[in-house]
């Protein structure tokens, strides 16, 4: 895989909704700079471990350790500046604002203000239809070009981990595309993480480098991308 260094570990995870446990002991690595597709049926609880992961549910036991500090019981800001970026399946961006508002307010914490300008610059170059429509209200966006600001505003904090949650969601399959470049050519120039929630098996597959396949809350396999490429079916997975 060209990396060894382990960069996030989550270890016997279990986490779920009030008294309705959804995470049965989850566990899982994300290599540096490696990218790692997690797909499973609706309801298998793959949103569920990222929000766990990230914060946004607290797990009721189990480790999340990152860059070799136990993280468990971190809120997402923490997490946010420690280099983890989250993009959920909806409800990323702020629709009644203009996409330049959208990424300022996602740099609006960076603390070397220079720093957050040029990243920006970065950012319009990387997305030109965002350069192109910085004024535009965020909620009159295109499907495909709200996951790309969505994107855009994880990208602004140099994230060393990204996790995105259903990218193919609401999208043509053209914008999925594009979406998919993206992401490749972000992890190729700036070494980035990706920990991907996906349904589109196929596309999961071409994208990572390995896979996790969730069922019923646990995770029944981990294999390369290559090889479950090769295989004749997956549907005895789910």
């Amino acid at each position: 895989m060209g990396c060894t260094a382990v960069l996030l570990e989550v270890k016997n995870l279990k986490a779920g909704y009030g008294k309705k446990q959804v995470l049965h002991d989850v566990s899982f690595t994300i290599n540096e700079g490696e990218i790692v597709a997690l797909i499973g049926h609706n309801g298998a609880g793959k949103s569920t471990t990222l929000q766990a992961t990230f914060g946004l549910i607290t797990p009721s036991s189990g480790q999340v350790v990152y860059d070799g500090l136990d993280m468990t019981h971190e809120p997402p800001r923490v997490k946010l500046e420690k280099g983890i970026y989250h993009i959920p399946q909806d409800r990323y961006i702020f629709s009644d604002l203009a996409v330049k508002d959208n990424l300022e307010l996602s740099s609006f914490t960076m603390e070397d203000k220079r720093k957050a300008d040029l990243e920006l610059k970065n950012i319009y170059n990387l997305f030109p239809v965002l350069n192109s429509r910085q004024n535009q209200l965020a909620g009159t966006l295109s499907g495909g070009e709200r996951r790309l600001l969505g994107i855009a505003m994880g990208l602004l904090r140099e994230p060393r981990l990204l996790m995105l949650d259903e990218p193919s969601s609401g999208l043509s399959p053209i914008a999925f595309q594009n979406v998919i470049k993206i992401i490749r050519d972000i992890n190729k120039r700036q070494k980035t993480a990706v920990f991907i929630v996906e349904q589109n098996v196929k596309s999961a597959f071409k994208i990572s480098e390995r896979v996790y396949v969730m069922k019923a809350g646990s995770i029944i396999l981990e294999e390369s991308s290559k090889k479950m490429l090769e295989r004749d079916e997956w549907w005895d997975l789910f």
